[in-house]
Order: C-alpha cells, then structure tokens, then sequence
C-alpha cells in the first residue's frame, strides 16, 4: 500500500503521439487489440455507442438516450442483472451529472505489465467475466461463469483488491496512456470513480498490498490462457 501511494498517478506514464483524453489509445498492433484495451475502461460512452451492433434496448437505450434521467440511470445500477462494464458506464455518467454513487462498489480489476515486447493486460469484472491481451495482441474473452475454479480465483482477487482501494481515493483526472516501460499497473473501476497504483514489478510484487492482487491475477491468468487451450489447471 505504501508503494500505491507513493506512485499514484506516477509520472513516468507516456503517451503516444496524438493520443488525448486517455482515448483511443494503441498500445498494440493489432486495431482490435487496441479497441479492446479501450473498452476496457469503460470510461468512453461514445466508443461503445459508436461501435455498438446489437437491438439498443434495456440497458443500453438508456446509456445512449441523450434524454435519460437520473432515475433512468439508477435503474441500471440498481438492476442484478446488468453486467459489470455496463454499470461502470453508468456510475461514471452519474457522476458527470454531479450525482455521487450511492455505495462504494468495486466492478473491476485491471491489471497492466509493461515489458520490453509489449503490454500484458488482464481485466477481471465483479460479473465474473474477463478479459486477457497478451502483448502479441492476441486475446482472451471470458464470459463462462460457471466456471467454479476460475470463479473462485476471481472472488479472491477481489476481496484482495477490495482490501487495496479501502486504503487509497479515487484519481481525480482521465486515465493514464499505457505503460510504455517495464512497470506494473492496478486499476479498479470502483463506483466512485478510478483508483490506480503503479510501479516498478518488483516493488509491487514485494508490496504488502498489492502483491497478493498482482500474485492472483498473475494465477487467474494461467488459468485462463490453460482453459482457452483445452488444458485443466
């Protein structure tokens, strides 16, 4: 925890040039890699609005309605079935109305590993769905949640996570460009707003707090990439 602190919003983050408003970055090859790493965020309604395939009903008519309500909003967030990236969206619109979250709820973990081939990029969601961008680009969707064993990976890295941002607030500016050195990043898409840490591998992996997070997701991982290959753990 010292270490998040200390490297909150560290400033050896770079962008690329002609990237702004922690939009549209590319820190991969690959277009879909790098839509993807964007969505990841869910910090861009637009991105999802402009790229959106499917019938705009429930929730989504009310995400991209330029007249919805505060109660329309709260309606999503109060609702068990939407997804976790879904609601991120909406606590953050709720916020750009000025309207403080209700509850302090953690939807989101995402973990970064910058190396000298690429980005490594693991997003864990509270719905139990993930997704992994090895820095090849290539990727891995999760959405099989009844998975028992990767479920219970998931509920451990939260509750390791959940311990983290009790101890650190939420950064008040846009989200950082990807990593462009060998550092390590931890995000959480908390209903009040994005809290990060960020720092040199070793000293996060050795970190009293953010260790375990970096540990579990680092296992959550392999499990995924063993279930996408056929492999048992």
């Amino acid at each position: 925890m010292r270490i998040l602190n200390r490297l909150f919003g560290s400033s050896k983050a770079q962008a690329a040039d002609g990237e702004t408003r922690g939009f549209n970055y590319h820190p991969y090859k690959s277009k879909e890699a790098n839509y993807i790493y964007d969505l990841l965020f869910c910090d861009n309604l637009e991105l999802y609005k402009n790229n959106f395939k499917g019938e705009k009903v429930f929730p989504w008519d009310v995400l991209f309605s330029s007249s919805r309500s505060r109660e329309d909003l709260e309606k999503i967030i109060n609702d068990p079935k939407c997804e976790s990236r879904v609601k991120v969206l909406t606590y953050n619109e709720l916020r750009r109305l000025g309207i403080k979250s209700p509850r302090k709820e953690l939807l989101g973990v995402i973990v970064e590993v910058g190396m000298k081939d690429g980005l490594d990029t693991l997003a864990v969601y509270a719905d139990k769905t993930a997704r992994y961008i090895n820095y090849t680009g290539k990727m891995i969707i999760w959405e099989t949640i009844e998975d028992a064993i990767i479920n219970a990976k998931i509920a451990e890295l939260f509750k390791e996570s959940e311990q983290v941002i009790s101890s650190i607030g939420p950064w008040d500016k846009e989200r950082l460009p990807p990593l462009m050195g060998e550092e390590a990043r931890i995000t959480f898409l908390v209903s009040d707003g994005l809290y990060f840490g960020q720092g040199e591998m070793d000293a996060l992996s050795n970190d009293s707090m953010s260790g375990p997070v970096l540990n579990t997701a680092t296992e959550l991982m392999k499990l995924l990439i063993n279930k996408s290959l056929g492999k048992q753990k």
